[in-house]
């Protein structure tokens, strides 16, 4: 991972302006991604992964507005882009690889077609023998065979694993320096899943280019991620490497991910330990943190006033007073003990 700041997050904030009233799908969010790094943007359905990637790549849609905050690409402001400047950023320098292969691929044009679309529309000096031939090292840099003959098929004659490969073909065509995957693999089984993990920790390490991988799936973060951010109701709940995440969760709501999931290496059979409650209401979010009603270590001031991300060890952030609370304790038991 290199120490060079590609995409710089600073307290954004999109909400969705519907007939019932303002929904803050992402409410001042932060995280830098540097060169050659893979983030992996972790929590349930709902929590605004989704919505933050759209906003950073410019493609999100009425009634949904960023109302705060910046997004930084390499120094250039990218909310303050012209839409010409939006498009070359998308493809240019960005590339990214969405949940249903199936409904982004048109099924009406050859994959060759769309590959070649894909790079044509953003480099218009490529003849069209060398987008194709362009096009075919794609497809057989994602591990798909007989490139040649593939190209001229329709997405229907593809399986959803080759769809997937396609997609991942077409976002990376234009070499771009960062790759937003959102859930790439929740459509595929498990043995293709893997697959296209592989492939992925594969082309990263080839290319150099840094990925934002988006998942409700803990397992597939600890195969592939550098740093993971945990997300809920729009906030960064817990931020930090992989092993800071796994084995020393510092929020309660990371801690409550990790308990609900079933350990393989455990020899004796324990009950998996739901995280009680529902998910919040986003346009009647709480006051103060927004697990604080499900929390199992809620405190007054927890209803009433949002904790902030504060550093509990090198790089690992956690929004959760308990960490002041813990602070003051340590603090008082020394005092004592100079007593």
């Amino acid at each position: 991972m290199s120490d060079k700041v590609l995409l710089d997050v600073k307290d954004l904030k999109v909400s969705f302006f519907t007939h019932a009233g303002e929904v803050k799908a992402v409410d001042g969010i932060s995280y830098q991604i540097h060169e050659n790094e893979v983030m992996g943007i972790v929590g349930e359905s709902g929590s605004g992964k989704s919505v933050e990637a759209y906003s950073i790549m410019g493609l999100l849609q009425s009634p949904g507005k960023v109302i705060g905050g910046s997004v930084t690409f390499e120094g250039e402001d990218v909310l303050a882009y012209t839409e010409e400047q939006r498009r070359q950023f998308r493809g240019q320098r960005t590339g990214m690889i969405f949940q249903n292969p199936m409904t982004c691929l048109n099924p009406v044009y050859t994959i060759g077609d769309q590959l070649m679309e894909a790079l044509t529309c953003h480099d218009k000096s490529i003849s069209k023998e060398e987008a194709k031939k362009r096009a075919i090292e794609m497809l057989e840099l994602v591990g798909i065979n007989n490139a040649d003959k593939r190209i001229e098929q329709y997405p229907h004659e593809f399986s959803g694993g080759m769809r997937q490969r396609a997609m991942i073909a077409m976002a990376m065509i234009c070499r771009p320096k960062l790759l937003i995957a959102d859930e790439p693999t929740t459509a595929l089984d498990v043995t293709i899943q893997a697959q296209i993990l592989d492939l992925m920790r594969d082309l990263q390490k080839k290319t150099g280019m840094a990925i934002i991988f988006i998942t409700h799936n803990l397992g597939v973060v600890a195969e592939i991620c550098d740093r993971v951010s945990v997300m809920y109701a729009g906030h960064i709940m817990e931020q930090g490497s992989v092993d800071d995440i796994f084995y020393s969760p510092a929020h309660p709501y990371t801690d409550g991910l990790m308990r609900s999931m079933p350990n393989l290496d455990e020899k004796e059979r324990t009950r998996l330990i739901p995280i009680e409650g529902t998910p919040v209401d986003l346009l009647d979010p709480p006051k103060g943190c927004s697990f604080g009603p499900r929390c199992e270590h809620c405190m007054k001031i927890c209803l009433t006033k949002k904790p902030p991300l504060m550093e509990v060890g090198d790089g690992h952030l956690s929004a959760c007073w308990l960490h002041i609370k813990e602070f003051r304790d340590r603090k008082k038991l020394a005092k004592e003990g100079e007593v």
